[in-house]
């Protein structure tokens, strides 16, 4: 039933744009969310850390355009500035 739906579906539809908008806006809010309000472990990091984690990972995201680049880019950045900050 389903398959006889989805040919008459276009992904162009206003909807799927809409959609589309939406979950990109909930993804944003919900990285500003974790940056700014941390909780857990990553509330023991500053604020300055985070946030030149993430600047690093979108530098690398945009350079390589290969997302894993970019989340491991962003990790590795925040453990090293973690660990500096430790020494």
């Amino acid at each position: 039933m389903g398959l006889l739906i989805s040919r008459r579906v276009s992904m162009d539809s206003e909807f799927f744009v809409w959609a589309g908008c939406v979950a990109y806006a909930m993804i944003a809010g919900l990285t500003v969310r974790i940056m700014l309000l941390p909780t857990g472990t990553l509330a023991a990091t500053p604020l300055a850390d985070r946030l030149i984690a993430c600047a690093l990972a979108l530098v690398a995201y945009f350079v390589r355009r290969n997302l894993f680049v970019g989340i491991a880019a962003g990790f590795a950045a925040l453990v090293t500035l973690v660990a500096l900050r430790g020494l």
